[in-house]
This record gives C-alpha cells, sequence and structure tokens, in this order.
C-alpha cells in the first residue's frame, strides 16, 4: 500500500475533493478491474469515455478517483483529484507507484515508423550476448531477461510499462530497450520514463488515421526527443528527411547515422546474398545474417547505440555477426523443391518497397517473383493503393488478399487496392479473400528457383476477422503448402 499524495507527485492538480492521505492498493484505468482500494484514473479515449464509469469504479471498492471532470454524484469517503489531463496524471502516477523503475536502468527508447522492433529486439539480443541483464519491451513481445511475456501494444499502457520496468529491476537487470511508438507518445505513456538514449529510424506514411496528416505524425514522433535529458543521447538516421528535424530542440546529446550522408557512424553494403551480407561499419568489415539496405540502417543503429552505452566497440561488431533475424522480419524458407518464401512485416507502401527492392537485388532475373500482400482494416486506407501500386511495380505477380480485416469487409479493402494498380499492370494481379487461399495459389504457381513475398502480418500468429481472432501463422502455412507439394 502507498498513500493516494505519494503518487500524485509531479501531477498538476486543479481540484481535490476528501483526503489525499488514503492508502492506495493499485491504480486502474478500466472500470472491470477495479477492486478495493484501488484507485481509478478516468480517461477520455477515443472509443469509451471512462468518466461514464466512475460510479461503477466506486462500488467495487475504489478509494480514490482521479478524473478531468468532476461527477455529479460525490460520494462521501472517496477522494476525487480533478487534473487538466487524465493520461499525464496516469504516466506520473505509475511511475510514483512503482518507484520509478525507469530510474534504476539503463532506458533507451527506439521510435520511427519501419525498423523499431528489429532495433530494439537486436539490441536486447546484442546486449544479452554481451553479458547484461537486459529487458525488451516491443511489438512482438515483452522480455525480462529471458522470461517472455505476450505484448498486446507496441508501447503499452503506462501502469504497465512501469510494472513492467520495476519487475526487471527486481529481477536484477540493467538495461532495458522499448519501442516507442506514436500513440505511446500522444497518449503520454512515456512521459514520466527517465530515458537514456532514443533512437530515430525513419519516418513514412503511417498511422494517418490516427494522426490525420503526416505533419502531425512527425511532430509526435519529435516530441519524444524534445523530453529527452541533457545526459541522453539522440541518435538519428541523418539519411531520412525528418532525421535532422526530429532533433531541432532535443537538449541530448546528438549522434548521426548514414548510409549515404557525411554522419557519425557510417555503413556501406558491399555484398548480399539470401543467406546474409558483407558490412562495412565505420571502417570494420563484418559478415552478418541480416539482409537488405533498411537492415544495415538497422544494424547501425544498433552499433552506434551500444558505442554510445559504453560498450567495446569490436566486441559489439564481432557480437552483431552472430544476430538473428527478428521473427517475421524478412524470415524466409526455402523449400526442398527450390522455392523460396519469405514472410515479411511490411504494412507500409515505404516498407513495402524497401523488402522488395532487396528481393530485386538478389534475383538473378530468371525467376519469378509472387507478392501476396493485404492491407489491415479499421486503419489508414489511404495507403491500400499506394500499397497495391507497389507490389504491382516490384513483381511478376501479385495476389490481392485479406490481412486483418477487423470490422471492414475483406471485400472493399481489396478494391481500394485493386484502385492503386496503373492500367498497365493490370495483368499481373489477381484478387483472393481468403488469405490461406491466396498464400496456395502462390505456392502453386511458383515453380523451382522462384521467390514468394506475403507481406503484411510477419509475425503474428491471428487474423483477425469481424471482431473474432483466429489462429492464422503466415510462415508456418506457407512452410506447410510449400512441404506439401514436394511430397
Amino acid at each position: 500500500m502507498i498513500l493516494l499524495k505519494d503518487i500524485l507527485y509531479r501531477v498538476g492538480l486543479e481540484q481535490v475533493i476528501g483526503s489525499t492521505g488514503v492508502d492506495v492498493r493499485g491504480i486502474e484505468f478500466d472500470s472491470r478491474h477495479v477492486a478495493l482500494n484501488d484507485v481509478f484514473v478516468a480517461i477520455k479515449g477515443s472509443v469509451v469515455d471512462g468518466h461514464k464509469f466512475i460510479k461503477q469504479a466506486c462500488d467495487q471498492g475504489a478509494v480514490a478517483i482521479v478524473c478531468e471532470e468532476l461527477p455529479e454524484l460525490i460520494i462521501n469517503g472517496i477522494t476525487y483529484v480533478k487534473v487538466s489531463d487524465a493520461n499525464m496524471a496516469l504516466a506520473y502516477m505509475a511511475d510514483n507507484f512503482y518507484q520509478q523503475p525507469s530510474k534504476e536502468l539503463v532506458l533507451v527508447g527506439v521510435t520511427g515508423t519501419n525498423g523499431k522492433t528489429t532495433v530494439a529486439t537486436l539490441l536486447h539480443q546484442l546486449f544479452t550476448k554481451m553479458g547484461y541483464g537486459v529487458g525488451l519491451l516491443s511489438t512482438v513481445e515483452n522480455k525480462i531477461g529471458n522470461t517472455v511475456l505476450p505484448a498486446t501494444h507496441t508501447t503499452p499502457d503506462s501502469v504497465t510499462i512501469n510494472r513492467l520496468l520495476r519487475a526487471m529491476v527486481d529481477a536484477g537487470l540493467t538495461h532495458c530497450f522499448m519501442e516507442v511508438s506514436s500513440h505511446g507518445i500522444d497518449q503520454n505513456r512515456t512521459l514520466a520514463l527517465d530515458f537514456d538514449g532514443g533512437v530515430f529510424t525513419n519516418l513514412t506514411h503511417d498511422h494517418l488515421d490516427y494522426h490525420k496528416d503526416f505533419k502531425t505524425y512527425r511532430n509526435v514522433k519529435k516530441q519524444f526527443f524534445d523530453g529527452l535529458k541533457k545526459e541522453a543521447f539522440a541518435l538519428t538516421n541523418q539519411d531520412d528527411k525528418n532525421g535532422a528535424y526530429m532533433l531541432q530542440n532535443t537538449q541530448a546529446r546528438v549522434q548521426t547515422y548514414a548510409q549515404k550522408s557525411l554522419a557519425d557512424y557510417k555503413v556501406q553494403v558491399l555484398e548480399q546474398q539470401i543467406s546474409g551480407q558483407l558490412l562495412k561499419i565505420n571502417g570494420q568489415e563484418l559478415w552478418v545474417k541480416l539482409i537488405g539496405g533498411f537492415n544495415a540502417y538497422n544494424l547501425l543503429a544498433i552499433y552506434a547505440s551500444a558505442e554510445l552505452l559504453g560498450a567495446d566497440p569490436m566486441n559489439v561488431l564481432q557480437q552483431i555477426s552472430t544476430l538473428e533475424s527478428v521473427s517475421g522480419r524478412f524470415q524466409y524458407y526455402v523449400a526442398p523443391n527450390g522455392v523460396t518464401a519469405i514472410v515479411d512485416y511490411a504494412h507500409t507502401p515505404d516498407a513495402l518497397e524497401n523488402v522488395l527492392g532487396t528481393i530485386a537485388d538478389l534475383r538473378t532475373g530468371n525467376e519469378t517473383l509472387i507478392t501476396v500482400i493485404g492491407c489491415g482494416g479499421d486503419r489508414d486506407t489511404t495507403k491500400r493503393p499506394k500499397m497495391a501500386a507497389v507490389a504491382t511495380h516490384w513483381s511478376n505477380k501479385v495476389i490481392f488478399t485479406s490481412d486483418n480485416p477487423r470490422s471492414e469487409s475483406p471485400e472493399a479493402i481489396i478494391a481500394q487496392m485493386e484502385a492503386g494498380v496503373p492500367a498497365h499492370e493490370y495483368k499481373k494481379f489477381i484478387s483472393i479473400t481468403d488469405r490461406r487461399q491466396a498464400i496456395k495459389t502462390a505456392v502453386q504457381l511458383a515453380n523451382s528457383g522462384d521467390l514468394i513475398l506475403i507481406a503484411g502480418k510477419g509475425h503474428e500468429t491471428y487474423q483477425e476477422i469481424a471482431g473474432v481472432r483466429l489462429d492464422f501463422d503466415d510462415y508456418k502455412i506457407a512452410m506447410d503448402f510449400l512441404n506439401d507439394q514436394t511430397t
């Protein structure tokens, strides 16, 4: 138990009714989870307004309510705290409740459109290999050392973040690497955290369903770097046109990395094949298992971050050469019949072009490239025709299919994709709504030496249709169909 007044430190209080000297067992922002002696924080979400559930929270035993609007019914014995921004209040309260765990860790945040998962996950791999106790907060999974916990959001809510960070501290860990999403920044989930470093990967078209326009999306990302302390490092991709903008107002120590520009950290791609590539990082050559120019950027960001955190550069290079690809990120399987299937999470036009461009660099020109691609429902609709145009431009054959249609009609999503295909490339594509059937068809169309790219879902092991999550793993399904072809 902790006193309410102790977890209100740094929270901007507009009005308090009742005592802040009451004991608090926990913090909840979902009224369904409120129990005796909890404090309930009423959040105005995009779909649900927590203020509607204040009475329910009180009935379930809440000892205090934090809200932006005081309810008409004030119940004796319950403390009400009015704040201007409940998300900000929740961030500070969670940080205080768990005794500011981020201050006891070396915490590095990774943000950008593409590459966040790969950079954060490989940093976890790298520092683990170098003997550190390391935590991870990512889209794919959360880790406390080697203990894996499921991830539901790229950036969890403030309470979950701080609970996990406290568990990391209690487990004796020293470092944590986390993805920082634009949603997480905008909703102040990371507001109270004490970051020792920030990494910017790139910025391309994504999440405009939430942010409405690219400028807003970009400025939200920038807020993360604006908030870094002067003792931290701020590492940016100098080749990205938004890289310098991100760090305009940061107090942190600015560092840059690039393939094409002058920068503090440089990488060259010397050679690549399906099994890996030869890189030169700051003058040192090394062979790595991850391929593609986009992964050259990711690995350079990892090298730079490790050096900025005090690791020995030669040891870092040695360990980077052993790093394994992240699940669902250019994950490939060569079937006995000579067909290669590649599964990748690419779900933005830029990410898809990066992957297809990498495949183009690996091709001899004699093989056929078949791409299976869909777009998610209830998300940014403006990228759908762009994704289709990219796919048909780079591929010999394309199958448009479902991704996670969620509450939308899969056929309507595919129709929006089809609208982006130039007239001269109409003959390249077919549309198959059922994703399993689409993958099966791609396998049936492929001959020895051909390549199949299955894009959009990557590591996900489910497909969400009409509110129901069904088991679905692109990689496993592709392997099964490919192996069936050879039996």
